[in-house]
């Protein structure tokens, strides 16, 4: 096992100007029309996109991000949702997954705690509201949502854990904004369909992967902890099963458990799980491991191939970086907007 080249000493990342350079990198790729491409090939998809917009209100570039979130509220489909891939302003792929548009309320919230603007927030609140809807509107009666809305307006009959537990965070969040918008006539159907998918998240037995087990990929592990509605002991155990099946030491996480490819993504995604945990001193190790995985600019690849010695694929997405900037500003609150994984945001307005 070949582990990446050590670059850096502790106090030259534990700083904000280390991930403000990764944030400009965000804006550097950002297209006229807003769009922020996440693919070699210029694409990008809607989730990838959203997240990427944090890495851009963490630098505070303000028009930068309105103008992703205007990309957004412009390529919104009357349902509230966005299809799966464009590529600039081009539609590539037209399913609908129902657990990309609702992350819109997430960065929103995000970009509010930074900013404080409550004349854009009231711009975007239409489109958040569409966009949960959108979701919750094809909600079974056991909590789950399924996956994805196909090109001929099929509802596909799978469920992901990852994907509700998005959802879920971002229902949360969709919440917190009705709060501090005072925009009441969703909150009672937004916490019915929150409990309805904990309840479903917090027992997933049976009501997941119809067509697919998905157990294999770590994301399955801890998603469910960042959608925030775990208990202690829960918590203890996902964590427990990452690092069994997914850590590799000095490394990071492994995307898939039988492939040698660990992955920066996943890695901070399981920084924030370690952090909504309280486990902080893991969690820094396992930042000061990941940051390695990048160029000599510090950019971060997608991720680490082990066994073949090289960062592959030959990609640094926009949204890896803002993955990577989420996963420290958790652990060392840079700004106003560190607590957003790691507190209930709904109970905070």
């Amino acid at each position: 096992m070949y582990l990446p080249l050590k670059k850096f000493k502790e106090e030259n990342i534990f700083n904000k100007n280390f991930f403000l350079n990764m944030a400009l990198y965000i804006k550097s790729v950002q297209l006229k029309s807003g769009a922020i491409p996440s693919n070699c090939d210029g694409s990008h998809d809607p989730w990838d996109h959203i997240e990427s917009i944090i890495g851009l209100n963490f630098a505070k570039e303000k028009k930068a991000s309105q103008l992703a979130f205007l990309w957004l509220v412009n390529n919104q489909n009357s349902d509230g949702s966005w299809y799966s891939k464009y590529k600039d302003l081009k539609v590539v792929e037209k399913n609908r997954p129902t657990h990309f548009g609702p992350y819109i309320s997430v960065a929103a919230l995000h970009y509010y705690k930074i900013f404080k603007d409550l004349k854009f927030l009231e711009i975007l609140w239409p489109t958040i509201e569409l966009a949960i809807n959108f979701a919750i509107n094809i909600q079974s009666q056991n909590g789950t949502i399924p996956w994805s809305v196909d090109k001929d307006n099929v509802i596909e009959n799978d469920f992901l854990l990852t994907g509700c537990s998005s959802i879920l965070k971002s229902i949360e969040c969709g919440i917190a904004i009705s709060k501090i918008l005072n925009k009441q006539s969703n909150i009672s159907a937004w916490s019915n369909s929150y409990i309805l998918l904990s309840n479903a998240i917090k027992n997933p037995s049976g009501k997941f992967d119809k067509t697919k087990d998905r157990k294999h990929f770590s994301m399955d592990w801890y998603y469910p902890i960042i959608s925030g509605c775990l208990n202690d002991d829960e918590i203890i155990c996902y964590i427990n099963k990452i690092y069994e099946d997914f850590y590799v030491k000095d490394i990071g996480v492994k995307c898939v458990k039988h492939e040698p490819w660990v992955t920066v993504a996943e890695t901070c995604e399981f920084i924030i799980s370690l952090m909504i945990a309280g486990r902080i001193s893991e969690a820094q190790k396992i930042l000061f491991d990941i940051v390695n995985i990048s160029d000599e600019k510090h950019i971060p690849f997608m991720g680490w191939q082990y066994k073949e010695n090289m960062f592959w694929p030959d990609e640094k997405p926009a949204w890896t970086s803002a993955a990577l900037i989420i996963s420290a500003d958790t652990i060392f609150g840079y700004t106003d907007a560190s607590n957003l994984f790691t507190k209930k945001q709904s109970n905070l307005y």
